[in-house]
């Protein structure tokens, strides 16, 4: 199903693979991946990998309680070969840069020249949020980007194997997905013409989100899916707030127009504006339900192209490219797009925020060289994924207590730059009370890092 004709593809998708893995891993090694959401999933992978309950002690339950993305099992297999993070971060790049290759078939579907073709394989790889989300840590939700495309592929070329598996994988990334399944199945259905492939996404979409929403994710989580509280304003459960969106559409409405909103758009569609059209719109109709959730939440990271809650519009957005490419528009479309690329994607910050604690960067390679054991580990966001495979490792916010100090086998602590979600203050409180401590002893202490371990500790 994804072979082309032009070795070429082979090759962009390759060097785009490379490309997204080097500099992944470069804001790895700078530090500048997080807890939230590196972290968790290496951990919960990890765990997976070696047979034991995935359960996440930076959430403080199982990872099936998050987004019932059972995928997460399929990728605990290349750590069972080696367990390193770097299997997450290439396999996110991967799933990025390959994405080029059902499209080029898509737009050769679409009678696209070759030429043609691979203008809209350069505008997908330039996308801004592309790259920036490449760069965003680590989401299962990315391996539904070419799911998408080989699904749309497969219900136009009626290959059906193709279709139900890619369904079943992208339900498996993340709950939300189940709802651009159902919106692609109504695609399919009134648009595209294939009844049979738009019955089965409906109903595979709406069986798993109730699946998920009801039954999994309350059972592992003890609660509500966690996004609900974004949109408390529909109401208190995932079913309280699908209804009122049906039965109260006015209480959405005070949530849609707005400067953020306006700039979401913005940012989404510009790349792609030359493309769009009223014939063309329809393509969008699978997006809406992602890009509705994004618009009236107040939650800002779910409004700009840097987080990975606009992943189930792109594909739809690339489809729009391809309509406007057939439609004989796109004289100046790579061009456009390297402007915007230039513009949006942040690549920047490789000369400015991710520089910002090399002073203690040294220092804390040599810090986390010293844990040589699976004790449980107190620290800072930053350095959570350099430590996550373990079964117990907790974040340090300013809700951390000096009481629950003694459940460390180590505490790992940044003065100079002590991390998302705590301050400089809560750090030296922490320090002054662990040193107190006599079952604490001072192992390292450099340039503002320091690195405390309990007595029975080898």
């Amino acid at each position: 199903m994804l072979k082309t004709h032009s070795r070429q593809v082979y090759q962009i998708a390759a060097l785009a693979t490379v490309i997204l893995f080097f500099f992944s891993i470069l804001r790895h090694i700078l530090f500048k991946s997080n807890a939230y959401d590196l972290g968790i999933f290496d951990q919960a992978i990890y765990l997976i990998s070696k047979g034991e309950s995935p359960f996440s002690s930076l959430m403080g339950f199982h990872i099936l309680g998050d987004h019932a993305a059972w995928i997460l099992y399929l990728l605990a297999i290349p750590y069972k070969i080696f367990p390193s993070l770097y299997w997450l971060l290439l396999i996110q790049s991967l799933a990025m840069a390959m994405g080029v290759l059902p499209l080029w078939q898509l737009a050769k579907f679409a009678n696209l020249s070759d030429n043609q073709s691979f203008t809209v394989v350069l505008i997908y790889l330039l996308y801004p949020a592309i790259f920036n989300i490449n760069l965003f840590d680590f989401h299962p939700d990315v391996l539904g980007l070419p799911l998408l495309f080989i699904a749309v592929l497969s219900a136009r070329k009626k290959n059906i194997l193709g279709f139900l598996v890619s369904i079943l994988l992208i339900l498996g990334c993340k709950e939300i997905f189940s709802l651009t399944v159902v919106a692609l199945g109504l695609w399919l259905l009134f648009f595209e013409k294939r009844r049979s492939y738009g019955l089965i996404a409906i109903v595979a979409g709406s069986i798993w989100f109730l699946i998920a929403t009801q039954a999994i994710i309350p059972y592992y989580s003890h609660a509500e899916a966690a996004a609900v509280g974004r949109y408390s304003f529909l109401g208190k459960s995932v079913l309280e707030a699908s209804e009122n969106i049906f039965l109260k559409p006015w209480l959405i409405f005070s949530h849609i127009i707005n400067k953020a909103n306006l700039e979401y758009l913005a940012y989404l569609l510009l790349p792609i504006a030359w493309a769009l059209s009223f014939k063309s719109a329809s393509n969008l109709l699978p997006a809406v339900p992602a890009l509705a959730l994004n618009l009236i939440t107040d939650y800002q990271p779910q409004k700009d192209l840097t987080h990975h809650y606009s992943i189930p519009i792109l594909p739809f957005l690339i489809l729009v490219v391809i309509a406007g490419m057939s439609a004989g528009r796109g004289k100046y479309a790579r061009i456009w797009a390297l402007i915007c690329f230039l513009v949006f994607a942040k690549y920047l910050y490789f000369s400015g925020n991710y520089l910002n604690s090399l002073d203690t960067w040294q220092a804390t390679r040599e810090a986390i060289s010293r844990i040589k054991d699976k004790g449980s580990v107190l620290t800072w966001a930053e350095v959570v994924p350099h430590l996550s495979q373990r079964q117990y490792i907790v974040l340090l916010n300013d809700k951390t207590r000096a009481g629950d100090l003694q459940s460390y086998d180590h505490i790992l602590l940044n003065q100079r730059h002590p991390g998302w979600l705590t301050s400089a203050e809560k750090v030296s409180n922490i320090i002054s009370t662990i040193q107190k401590e006599p079952n604490f002893k001072l192992d390292y202490q450099k340039d503002g890092v320091f690195l405390f371990e309990k007595g029975h500790i080898k």
